[in-house]
């Protein structure tokens, strides 16, 4: 009904109630577009509070938002105080105003694709805005077509012609998540569009010069790859000309909690929760936690606790955190 509801009337302010406290439901509630989550029994106060809250919102946007105003903002970066991320900052600045291709390793959920961003924001290219490609979400059959684009009948499905990422990017910065996951038979033609400035469509017979700066991520280790034959030496020497290693979050503790902040900060506004705190308990407890998805499962855990809390301050219960798998190590 929820769906239904902001389906046809998208300016309708709709405050969902339930007796059933599940912290998923909630969050899912939330994120689908309910100004807020009421738990029966609820107390009279915050019921009205909360329902005032909603009338005051709905009458301060009686004009429908456009998409540009409704999109979700970008991540900031946030350098931290680690010594680690200290030295990642400083590679940055040297070689973000060049054109060199860059590498960025880190284990999942450390912020690859954020400081892709920052690289690209700080270079002579940022007039124009970044193209990104995960290849981790592309199915083998729409690799060559996605970053080369097509001709119309190059296939059954080509009913038009169709440029791919590298043609988007002309110009700008072109983005490839784990890179690792570029089928062997494409990284010779990736390769010969590195070296050649020039992209060939699937059915085409004449290239089409582009001028990209490429940025790649990886969880993997590529050199292990190359010994196993699974990925070319020649394209990770195209790729690499420049290393980013970004550190796990439990190896730069003394950034934990500021960024905890900056997404209560962030989810607050998105929540109509403006003003909330961290409790110190709070804090500890995010100190002692591994972190194995990193600054992704601390932001994931960050936005349930803002969505759970009823105060104005986020306590240790409202922090949802799953057990380690591996040991905890010392930075």
């Amino acid at each position: 009904w929820l769906k239904e509801v902001l389906a046809k009337f998208p300016e309708t302010k709709v405050v969902l109630f339930t007796a059933y406290a599940d912290i998923e439901l909630a969050v899912r509630a939330m994120k689908e577009g309910a100004f807020d989550f009421v738990v029966k029994p609820w107390d009279n106060a915050k019921l009205i509070a909360t329902l005032q809250n909603a009338y005051k919102a709905a009458k301060g946007k009686a004009k429908k938002p456009t998409k540009q105003q409704t999109a979700e903002p970008q991540a900031e970066m946030y350098w931290g105080e680690s010594a680690e991320m200290k030295r990642v900052r400083q590679m940055v600045e040297r070689v973000a105003i060049t054109d060199a291709n860059i590498l960025l390793t880190g284990e999942n959920g450390t912020g690859k694709e954020v400081l892709a961003r920052e690289i690209h924001r700080q270079s002579a290219r940022c007039r124009k805005t970044m193209v990104s490609l995960d290849m981790g979400a592309i199915p083998d059959t729409l690799f060559e077509s996605e970053l080369f684009g097509h001709t119309k009948g190059a296939f059954t499905d080509a009913r038009t012609d169709r440029e791919g990422k590298f043609e988007t990017a002309n110009g700008s910065t072109l983005f490839m998540d784990e890179i690792g996951n570029l089928p062997l038979h494409l990284q010779a033609k990736m390769l010969a569009v590195l070296q050649n400035r020039a992209v060939t469509r699937l059915g085409a017979n004449e290239s089409t010069p582009v001028d990209i700066r490429l940025i790649s991520a990886t969880n993997r280790d590529l050199h292990e790859a190359v010994a196993k034959g699974e990925f070319r030496q020649d394209l990770l020497f195209r790729i690499n000309t420049i290393h980013i290693h970004i550190p796990p979050l439990r190896n730069r503790k003394e950034d934990i909690v500021p960024l905890a902040e900056r997404f209560i900060e962030h989810y607050g506004k998105k929540y109509n929760k403006v003003g909330l705190l961290l409790q110190g308990e709070a804090a500890d407890k995010l100190m002692v936690h591994s972190w194995e998805g990193n600054i992704r499962e601390l932001q994931n855990a960050i936005e349930k606790a803002v969505i759970m809390c009823d105060g104005d301050m986020i306590a240790p219960d409202h922090i949802e955190l799953h057990a380690a798998t591996r040991p905890v190590t010392e930075a």
